[in-house]
């Protein structure tokens, strides 16, 4: 009888052991964050929210792009209005004016799930990791202001920007856009690359935006993007020192691609457009 309470008692720690471990959240290595974000880093700072928060809800997110497969011809405003009435999250409703970032997102699962756990368990790291990638792209010579976007920094930070209503999700290869890869045990997931095609949103576009690129909470309501502030000559600081520094309330003046950003256009670089209302702060 002892013997049989014995191994009881050692399974039940056993399974109270198993059931413990299974609900810690699991850490994620700079590597495994570095190639998870890869993907997405260089995209305008309101899409890389909207990935991040979409991310943490992959059933809505596989809910959403057989939608979009499901109606290829309905696209920007006339797409939006379509999934209006779907119980999806706001941020994932917006995803459909992208559909071939969506679509990837969908076929890449594993990667989908593992954004959404380190998100929401590793905040400050997968943020840090964002600045980053932009670091190495911008010191690469392909992460800068162009007609369609504005890169600058803003209280340390490498801020992307539309630098009109016109908001631009144009395919990448994070094999090519940070240099050389340094992570030999963990690679960026393969997307095939998508052509361009512009898509013109006006109206139901929630338009998100972290507020701190250090610590970012999960943001599910509607934010308004406020006015950039001036920093004090004091305060500023490049991220890329060999890098001129722009004050945070102005824009770069466009300057188009440069050289490397041209060729990788021309080898096959596309992405989507689409025009997001102007809010007022």
């Amino acid at each position: 009888m002892k013997l049989v309470t014995a191994i009881l008692a050692a399974l039940i720690g056993a399974l109270l052991l198993i059931n413990l471990a299974q609900a810690q959240p699991r850490a994620y290595h700079q590597g495994e964050l570095d190639a998870m974000l890869a993907p997405i880093a260089l995209q305008p700072d309101s899409v890389v929210s909207q990935v991040l928060i979409a991310a943490t809800r992959p059933h809505e997110v596989a809910a959403a792009a057989r939608w979009v497969r499901a109606n290829p011809r309905l696209r920007g405003d006339d797409a939006l209005r379509a999934v209006q009435h779907e119980p999806w999250d706001p941020v994932v409703k917006s995803l459909v004016a992208f559909p071939d970032l969506l679509i990837r997102m969908d076929e890449s699962p594993q990667w989908l799930h593992d954004l959404g756990e380190a998100y929401r368990w590793q905040q400050p790291h997968v943020m840090q990791t964002v600045q980053s990638l932009r670091q190495r792209a911008q010191a690469a010579g392909y992460l800068g202001s162009n007609d369609e976007q504005a890169v600058y920094q803003d209280q340390g930070a490498i801020v992307v920007q539309p630098r009109t209503e016109y908001l631009y999700v144009r395919y990448y290869d994070p094999y090519v856009v940070y240099g050389s890869w340094w992570w030999p045990h963990y690679r960026p997931v393969y997307w095939r690359p998508w052509a361009p095609r512009p898509v013109f949103v006006t109206h139901h576009y929630h338009h998100h935006r972290p507020h701190n690129w250090h610590y970012h909470r999960p943001v599910h309501n509607h934010v308004v993007v406020k006015p950039y502030v001036r920093v004090p000559e004091a305060q500023r600081r490049p991220i890329i020192q060999h890098h001129p520094v722009v004050q945070p309330h102005q824009m770069p003046a466009a300057s188009g691609f440069s050289p490397k950003q041209q060729i990788h256009q021309r080898n096959g670089g596309g992405g989507q457009s689409a025009a997001v209302p102007k809010r007022r702060s």
